[in-house]
């Protein structure tokens, strides 16, 4: 069955008398592509967590929880996780690019509406269609990568787009922090709307127009047959596990970090606990390494690497002292980043097919480990203080150790039946 009939799409390869159309590090496009993609990265994550930084704010003004205000960051990542596979498909019918486009063109309009949400209720409503709006970006954009970056340089390519993760989620919480202190957090919001319909508008006018794209079907049928295939797959369901709970350690420390760090015993005020977000610049060294990291450690060694400084960097952050805290957290984010682009970019390098939905079952798996991750960790927070949310992110921290040791095991399994058959 051809990959069109399928609803997959498919990429020219590399013969031997033919020369590879796909663009390469320093080749006409790369760096226009790079950049629109980091830009694409960036709004993606200001925006979607652009309340993270801002909860002690929104719970004082509404008179909630800190749980209940997590929610406004829970709509939004668990809005994505939804509808990310809809928007796969339509991607693999419309086009990377139109999907994107369209998905940034959304969200950034409902950013201009949420300042003027009225209750929490209207809040959360909001961020939920524009968690949904920008499910469009994640997948098109790895599936976009798999299709028109050369195989080798993809793991890079991967890396700076999550780079832009890292520099969207950081951007938007310094913003918003001091933003927020002068005027309120409904103006800082506004002004992270302006700056990410800045972000779209360059995205659409610097990448380049798909080359490599063939359009697939819509038919319900064929996507089930599809994600089945993908789910199927054991090397793909450890890395979902993998993205989830990754996941879930980030969502958990950094929409609780902000209530932790405005008590006693530190009491920061809101621009200098929106600062703190500057770390978010270290996930973006860890995530343009990770191809590095793979070729010296191995995707199973970088993911242990990233699973390790990750748990250190949890353990320091229980220290009442700033400094040791500030530590925890850089060690925390350079683990996660380095650990989600080893995880994405080896899903878009198994799946043989069907690309985008594999890419979106990635990115499914990975908000609701981020909706799980923001609800258990205030609830944990609330329950048992900053150790409670410590806590939660160790449990998943050894879950993606333990997950990564039966990969090897069956590596190692595999192994040895090759051997057995080749005696």
């Amino acid at each position: 069955m051809s990959p069109a009939s399928t609803g997959a799409s498919t990429t020219v390869g590399a013969a031997s008398t033919v020369p590879d159309s796909r663009m390469a590090p320093g080749g006409p496009g790369y760096r226009r592509m790079s950049f629109a993609l980091f830009l694409a990265g960036v709004a993606t994550f200001a925006l979607l967590y652009s309340t993270q930084a801002l909860l002690p704010l929104i719970s004082g003004d509404f008179g909630v929880s800190a749980s209940e205000a997590s929610w406004t960051v829970a709509a939004a990542t668990g809005g994505l996780a939804l509808f990310v596979i809809p928007m796969s498909a339509l991607s693999e019918r419309f086009g990377r690019r139109t999907v994107m486009t369209a998905s940034l063109a959304v969200a950034v309009t409902v950013a201009l509406l949420v300042p003027f949400a009225s209750s929490l209720t209207a809040l959360v409503v909001l961020r939920a269609v524009q968690g949904a709006a920008l499910a469009g970006v994640p997948a098109s954009a790895t599936a976009y990568l798999a299709e028109e970056v050369r195989p080798r340089a993809l793991i890079t390519a991967i890396g700076l787009f999550v780079a832009g993760n890292s520099v969207g989620g950081m951007s938007g919480r310094v913003i918003t922090g001091w933003v927020a202190q002068e005027w309120g957090w409904r103006v800082a919001l506004g002004a992270l709307g302006l700056v990410a319909v800045g972000c779209a508008a360059a995205f659409r006018l610097l990448l380049p127009a798909p080359r490599h794209f063939t359009r697939g079907s819509l038919r319900p049928r064929v996507l089930a047959r599809t994600v089945r295939d993908h789910l199927a797959n054991p090397l793909l369901r450890r890395l979902y596990a993998i993205g989830a709970l990754f996941m879930t350690v980030f969502g958990g420390v950094y929409t609780v970090i902000g209530y932790r760090l405005t008590d006693a015993p530190f009491s920061l005020p809101q621009g200098v606990v929106g600062s703190v977000f500057l770390v978010y610049l270290v996930g973006t060294v860890s995530a343009s390494a990770a191809g590095r990291l793979v070729g010296r450690l191995g995707r199973r060694g970088a993911l242990y690497l990233g699973g390790s400084t990750t748990a250190a960097g949890l353990l320091l952050s229980l220290a009442d002292s700033l400094p040791l805290v500030l530590l925890g957290l850089v060690l925390i984010t350079a683990g996660f980043f380095a650990g989600h682009a080893v995880a994405s970019s080896a899903v878009s390098k198994t799946a043989t097919h069907g690309r985008a939905q594999a890419s979106a079952l990635y990115q499914s798996a990975y908000y609701v480990g981020s909706s799980a991750g923001s609800t258990a960790g205030a609830v944990a927070f609330h329950a048992g203080g900053w150790a409670g949310t410590v806590g939660v992110g160790l449990l998943a921290v050894a879950g993606v150790v333990g997950i990564t040791v039966l990969g090897s095991l069956a590596a190692a399994r595999g192994r040895s039946q090759v051997v057995t058959r080749t005696a």
